[in-house]
C-alpha cells in the first residue's frame, strides 16, 4: 500500500464529473493530487475540497509523450480518467492511454488505475467499445500491473445522464430509444471511491479489472420512469421502435451536435451490465448507492417550484 500521507497522485482529466470526485477522495484520505488537464484553469474550482498545497495543477495533453512525461514526474501513481466520443476516440482512447501507461511506468510510479468502460472489447462493433479495448491492451503491455476500472452509466449532481432526462420530461410527452436495453447505474461517488483506493492500494487491486456497477439493473424505460418520479415529472412516456433509431443515426449522426451518432446506436445494441461473476464495488467494501436514495438532492429543482416545492410553511403557526 502506498503511503497515503506522503502519496502524489497524478490524475487525468481530474477536472472533469467523475474526476472532482476522484480528487476528493484522494485528498480525504491525505493524499497530494496534481491534476492534469488540457485547459488548466478548468481544475481550479477543485481547490476548496482539499487542504492548502494538497492540490497541484498542470497542462497536458495525453497525446503529447512529453506532457504526460512531465506531469508524472515524482508521482506515486497515476489515474487516467479521460474519454471522448467522436473522431479523437482513438488518439485519446489508445494513443493517450499507452503514453500514459509508459510514462508511469518511466517514473516508477506504484500505481495505476485506467478507466475504461463495460462493453471495452478490441472485436467491440462500435468505435467506442473498440478502442476503449484497445486501450486496456496497450495499458497492460506497457504497465501490466495497473488496475483497469469499467464502469457502467454513471449518475450524480453534474451528470449528463438524469440531468439531460430530466429536462427531456418537461416535455408533453418522453420518446425512448432502446427502451429495453438494460443498464446498472453507478453513483458517482462510490465509483470514486473506488478509483481512489484502487490508486492508493496497488498491493490489492493492481493487475485486476473490475466493473463497476449500482445496485439494481434497469431498463432505459425503467431508468427514464425513476429520474420522472424522482424530479416530479409525469410525462407520457413513448417507446419508439428501432427503426427509429437506425435512421436518425444513420440520416443526421455525423452532424456536430446530433443527438444520436451512428456509434452511439451501435453501442444501444448492447446490454451495459456488469458481466457475471466479475468484481464490482463490493470488491472495495463499497455498499452501492440506489438512485433513489440520492437523485431528489439535485433533481429537486426540475420539480414545479424548484427544490423548495412541496414544502409547506405555516407562518400563523403559535408555540
Amino acid at each position: 500500500m502506498i503511503d497515503r500521507s506522503a502519496a502524489l497522485v497524478t490524475v487525468f482529466g481530474g477536472a472533469g464529473f467523475i474526476g472532482r470526485y476522484v480528487c476528493e477522495a484522494l485528498m480525504k484520505s491525505g493524499a497530494r493530487v496534481r491534476i492534469a488537464q488540457r485547459n488548466p484553469r478548468q481544475a481550479y474550482i477543485i481547490q476548496p475540497l482539499g487542504q492548502v498545497g494538497q492540490l497541484g495543477v498542470v497542462g497536458a495533453d495525453i497525446t503529447n509523450r512529453a506532457s504526460v512525461a512531465l506531469a508524472l514526474e515524482g508521482a506515486d501513481a497515476a489515474i487516467n480518467l479521460c474519454g471522448v466520443f467522436g473522431r479523437r476516440m482513438h488518439g485519446v482512447h489508445v494513443e493517450g492511454a499507452a503514453n500514459i501507461a509508459a510514462a508511469a511506468g518511466d517514473a516508477g510510479a506504484n500505481a495505476l488505475v485506467h478507466i475504461s468502460a463495460i462493453g471495452a472489447s478490441v472485436d467491440s462493433d462500435s468505435d467506442y467499445g473498440r478502442t476503449k479495448g484497445q486501450g486496456e491492451a496497450a495499458v497492460r503491455t506497457a504497465f501490466p500491473n495497473a488496475t483497469i476500472i469499467r464502469p457502467s452509466l454513471v449518475f450524480g449532481p453534474e451528470d449528463n445522464l438524469t440531468n439531460r432526462f430530466a429536462g427531456m420530461a418537461s416535455l408533453p410527452f418522453l420518446p425512448v430509444l432502446a427502451a429495453r436495453r438494460n443498464f446498472q447505474p453507478v453513483y458517482v461517488r462510490d465509483l470514486a471511491s473506488a478509483i481512489a483506493a484502487a490508486a492508493l492500494d496497488p498491493m490489492t487491486f493492481g493487475g485486476k479489472t473490475f466493473e463497476i456497477g449500482g445496485p439494481q439493473v434497469m431498463s432505459m424505460v425503467e431508468l427514464q420512469r425513476e429520474i420522472m418520479g424522482l424530479s416530479g415529472q409525469d410525462a407520457d412516456v413513448v417507446e419508439l421502435p428501432d427503426l427509429v433509431g437506425q435512421v436518425l443515426s444513420s440520416s443526421v449522426g455525423w452532424l456536430p451536435g446530433a443527438p444520436l451518432t451512428r456509434d452511439q446506436w451501435r453501442m444501444l445494441q448492447h446490454d451495459n451490465v456488469a458481466a457475471k461473476g466479475s468484481q464490482g464495488l463490493e470488491a472495495f467494501g463499497i455498499a452501492p448507492t440506489p438512485l433513489a436514495a440520492v437523485g431528489r438532492e439535485w433533481l429537486g429543482r426540475y420539480r414545479s417550484g424548484g427544490k423548495f416545492a412541496g414544502r409547506r410553511v405555516d407562518i400563523g403557526a403559535t408555540s
